[in-house]
């Protein structure tokens, strides 16, 4: 006697591999994503601004390596309060990291911009 299994998500009959849980994609992205919805939307939100971060680096620091304004990133829609790490010299200097684009807060609101290799 063969015993069908059935989708959680649908309640179809789930046919294929033995340890197949869901009877298509789409019913196994609607149980996962309603799995992890609450959880990963804060995640979702941080990361979101991490990437726009790193996008406004990049697009200013052409040349791995820049000089800029604190109001020119703010225009661009820059949150300082959103970086990956924080690297500290020998010297004390601190570069704040998003991913491999960090800057470093100078005098007068001015902000060198690196790349890191």
């Amino acid at each position: 006697m063969k015993v069908t299994k059935q989708c959680p998500e649908c309640g179809d009959e789930v046919r294929g591999r033995a340890d197949k849980r869901f009877c298509s994609d789409y019913c196994r992205n609607v149980a996962n994503n309603k799995l992890n919805k609450d959880s990963t939307a804060l995640m979702r939100n941080i990361n979101n601004r991490l990437r726009k971060n790193w996008r406004i680096l990049k697009s200013i620091n052409v040349n791995d390596k820049t000089k800029t304004t604190r109001n020119k990133l703010l225009a661009e829609g820059f949150d300082f309060n959103f970086f990956t790490s924080i690297y500290t010299t020998k010297k004390g200097t601190i570069y704040y990291f998003v991913y491999d684009q960090g800057y470093l807060p100078m005098d007068d609101d001015y902000y060198l911009i690196v790349k890191r290799e």
